[in-house]
């Protein structure tokens, strides 16, 4: 097994899962995990621990590419989408798929930063400081947001209850 390959196989899952918090759709983030593997490829020296880590590397360009897909279909005239259904996951139970149809509503009616700092600090399990860093902004910027978004979360919870 070579070198990438070992890269690949420690960090596929928690990649995969990543993408999928912060675009939503696992159909996109089937996308963007398989042009982070291409950009890794291309770029397999920066894939050394001694340059930072390589999982942070690897969420910061799927995070890059997943917010370039974003522009470009805002670019774009709106699709029409059907209803999306994760064939490959085993059978849930149903309570378990109606909370994460719930949860993945009410991320979708974030704005877009307040999502992916929701996604950054809660479901990459990132502090805030590590979540600044992968983000971009200072930490008082992601406080800030977690504070806005998780308000608009309990309010939206709250009318629809």
């Amino acid at each position: 097994m070579t070198t990438f390959d070992s890269i690949v196989a420690a960090h596929r899952t928690a990649l995969l899962a990543y993408a999928r918090r912060v675009t939503g759709c696992p159909h996109r983030a089937e996308d963007v995990v398989q042009e982070t593997w291409i950009r890794a490829w291309r770029h397999q020296d920066r894939l050394t621990e001694d340059r930072g880590s390589v999982r942070a590397w690897l969420t910061r360009v799927a995070h890059n590419i997943a917010v370039d897909q974003h522009r470009g279909r805002a670019a774009r005239p709106s699709e029409v989408e059907l209803p999306e259904v994760d064939t490959t996951s085993a059978p849930a139970r149903t309570d378990e798929v109606i909370d994460r149809l719930l949860v993945d509503a009410a991320l979708d009616t974030l704005p877009e930063p307040h999502r992916q700092t929701v996604v950054e600090v809660y479901f990459a399990d990132r502090t805030a400081a590590a979540a600044a860093i992968t983000l971009r902004v200072p930490v008082g910027t992601v406080k800030s947001r977690l504070h806005y978004a998780l308000r608009t979360l309990r309010e939206s919870t709250l009318t629809a209850a």
